[in-house]
């Protein structure tokens, strides 16, 4: 008879941690869907700020080359190069009469589900 109430406690004993552990798991995925989510909220906004750096270099670049053809047209940039998957990136330079010329720039970029699109 004790033989039978010793297995019938380790028995139980194994359920209880066999449980407590899959609530620690529980825990465990939902706080590193959390970190998951903002380590790609991370990464977009630098994607981001590395398309509008490259869009304002560009910019600069042709401005002061004296590159008419940039004015007044929106021009799609090539991003391939900085193996940040999706991604776009439109350049406008405009010139209002008297004044320095002005330049608009939209930039996407996609991390699995997480997009950002920005007008600036």
């Amino acid at each position: 008879m004790k033989k039978r109430k010793q297995k019938g406690f380790i028995l139980v004993a194994i359920i209880g941690v066999l449980a407590t552990v899959g609530i620690g798991m529980y825990v465990l995925i939902g706080g590193s869907n959390a970190v998951l989510f903002q380590s790609n909220s991370v990464y977009l906004e630098a994607c981001e700020a590395n398309l509008r750096a490259s869009g304002l270099v560009w910019a600069k670049k042709n401005i002061k080359a004296g590159n008419e053809e940039i004015f007044d047209t929106s021009i799609e940039l090539d991003v391939s190069d900085m193996k940040m998957g999706r991604g776009s990136l439109n350049v406008k330079v405009s010139r209002p009469a008297n004044k320095s010329p002005e330049v608009q720039i939209h930039s996407s970029c996609s991390r699995g589900r997480q997009t950002l699109n920005r007008d600036r």
